[in-house]
């Protein structure tokens, strides 16, 4: 029996063998193979996955995925595979709403959506080494899917994995959300490579997937199994967590080794999981360990995620730059205070991030007070002011205080959260008011132009011009009437490039299809019928007729109030 693509396109479908269809080539695909995809996918399923549709005429409405609201404003046009939400004015075809809810480029999209509707692939010839690379990469790809699957069935199928299962139980975690995350266990030895050896992998394989060390034996053994994934959920690597006293590798947990696919300063724990809740919510939680962030998704938290005990780096604070600016770091006190913590801190300020930081009791961590969580994060203070505390702190007396909390502050750009940490320095060093002037901010280096943001309101003129192009769209005979009025009818530079596609076709199409989608769904929330399309572009054409009137002389002058009195006309006859 096939499952419904809206169930599809809710969780992933691992493969037990064969190169999995979403890893990408060196080269481009074929528009061939793209155009397949779109006229496989179901548009109202994909979105159905997201959000709750119900079918209103020739369209589907429902809650709008990417913004919370209670009554129904996203318009959906599964006939032509565009959406527009008249809330929050999101809009697109079906490869933008796979981008955005999924957060992949075009590429990814098309590839997340051909892995759902079985439709295989082709891609433009490349070079014979090109080609080497993608199948080598796929053979990896593919290794350490079944990798994992096999540690976790050993995990909860096999009795050597009783003792992996009481450790996750006493630590609060139950079975349920340990295999959303795919946890498995390492048998040791070279049960894993002798199998992957009986399966076609090549030693050389296994090495460079991080699975065998150079021995040839197992790289992981009788340890906890966390898989860490990319962005769209393939396992990369594993962080493996020590179980037994008599571990020859002494380090609570060690990763799979850097190589090509994994690289642990560009991931985070949990990232493909929570990547939907992060944007959703615009927030991520990012905490220590891979064990607090199972705790917190299980205590209903879901935009967490783990920097598997490394400081924030440029790679990771790339990837959630992709979905939020604004994130809570939950560290214990030691922690929290180690310099290598603070430069991931003050790393993500300068990448804009608003950052909040909670500093928990001595001990204790996120796993340990999952239930009710949500609570202390509203006891975060900025990192600029927990930065100041922490210099203050450590400083060994007042004067070296001052200094570390000037030098700091200087290189913090101006806001509100620094003027609130200049008041908490001036009270913890009671500093006199002729010293607090040596607080005063310096202008930020590393700190980008910003200009205010302000939303635009649609005037009269281009409202009718964006009416105008939607009752072509909605009424293609009219097209005649809209090749009549040339460029210089429309003030818009994107309703120019708009017409031009009503006229010429799908070429340039990507650019405008976000417009596209808008104006087809107002043209049918609007109920924009043929006459009023017909009134809408002739109020194009006395517009242009009055403009050139105010500089008209002579004989120019008397053959434009004839071309308007045409269009009055005109208007008559509509009347």
């Amino acid at each position: 029996m096939t499952m419904p693509l809206s169930q599809q396109a809710a969780q992933p479908r691992p493969r037990l063998s064969g190169a999995p269809r979403s890893a990408r080539p060196g080269g481009r695909i074929k528009d061939s193979s793209v155009e397949q995809v779109k006229a496989a996918a179901d548009m109202a399923a994909v979105v159905s996955a997201r959000t709750q549709l119900r079918r209103v005429g020739a369209r589907y409405l429902g809650r709008c995925p990417f913004h919370d609201e209670r009554t129904p404003s996203f318009s959906v046009n599964a006939t032509d595979k565009l959406y527009y939400c008249f809330g929050c004015g999101a809009k697109g075809d079906l490869i933008t709403f796979v981008r955005e809810t999924e957060h992949l480029d075009f590429v990814g999209a098309i590839e997340w959506l051909a892995d759902r509707v079985s439709v295989p692939l082709e891609y433009e010839e490349i070079s014979p080494e090109q080609d080497a690379r993608r199948r080598h990469r796929e053979r990896l790809l593919e290794v350490l899917a079944a990798a994992a699957r096999y540690y976790e069935r050993y995990l909860w199928d096999s009795p050597a994995g009783a003792l992996a299962r009481d450790y996750l139980t006493g630590r609060g975690l139950r079975e349920e959300v340990c295999r959303e995350y795919r946890l498995g266990l390492a048998p040791g030895g070279q049960t894993l490579t002798r199998k992957a050896r009986e399966k076609g992998f090549t030693p050389a394989e296994l090495a460079a997937a991080g699975l065998a060390n150079r021995r040839g034996n197992d790289y992981f053994s009788r340890r906890l199994l966390f898989p860490l994934a990319d962005a769209r959920g393939r396992v990369v690597g594993f962080q493996a967590r020590k179980l037994h006293d008599d571990d020859p590798l002494h380090a609570k947990y060690v990763n799979s080794p850097e190589g090509e696919l994994f690289r642990k300063g560009d991931l985070l724990y949990g990232l493909d999981r929570a990547r939907t809740a992060i944007a959703r919510e615009d927030r991520a939680l990012v905490v220590e360990g891979n064990p607090d962030v199972l705790a917190l998704r299980q205590a209903a938290l879901e935009p967490v995620v783990a920097a598997m005990g490394t400081a924030l780096t440029e790679g990771q604070l790339k990837e959630l730059g992709r979905l939020t600016k604004r994130l809570w770091l939950c560290f214990d006190g030691d922690a929290a205070g180690e310099a290598a913590t603070l430069r991931g801190m003050e790393l993500a300020v300068r990448a804009g991030f608003d950052v909040q930081v909670l500093t928990l009791p001595p001990g204790k961590d996120p796993a340990d007070l999952a239930e009710g969580f949500e609570r202390r994060l509203a006891e975060a203070e900025s990192f600029m002011t927990y930065r100041v505390r922490v210099e203050v702190a450590r400083a060994p007396d007042r004067q070296s205080a001052f200094v570390a909390v000037q030098e700091f502050l200087s290189r913090c750009p101006d806001s509100l959260q620094r003027e609130e940490a200049k008041a908490v320095a001036t009270d913890l060093l009671g500093l006199p008011r002729d010293l607090q002037a040596g607080l005063a901010s310096r202008r930020y280096a590393g700190e980008p132009s910003r200009s205010a943001v302000s939303v635009r309101v649609i005037d009269a003129d281009e409202r009718r011009e964006r009416d105008a192009l939607a009752g072509v769209l909605a009424h293609p005979e009219l097209r005649p009437i809209l090749a009549d009025l040339g460029p210089e009818h429309f003030d818009s530079p994107l309703h120019r490039e708009l017409r031009e596609l009503l006229l010429d076709g799908d070429e340039g199409k990507e650019r405008v299809t976000p417009l596209l989608a808008e104006l087809d769904a107002r043209a049918a929330a609007d109920g924009i019928d043929e006459r009023t399309a017909r009134e809408l572009l002739l109020r194009l054409r006395e517009r242009r007729l009055r403009r050139e009137l105010a500089d008209a002389e002579g004989g120019r002058l008397l053959d434009l109030q004839q071309a308007l009195a045409k269009v009055r006309s005109a208007f008559l006859e509509l009347a």
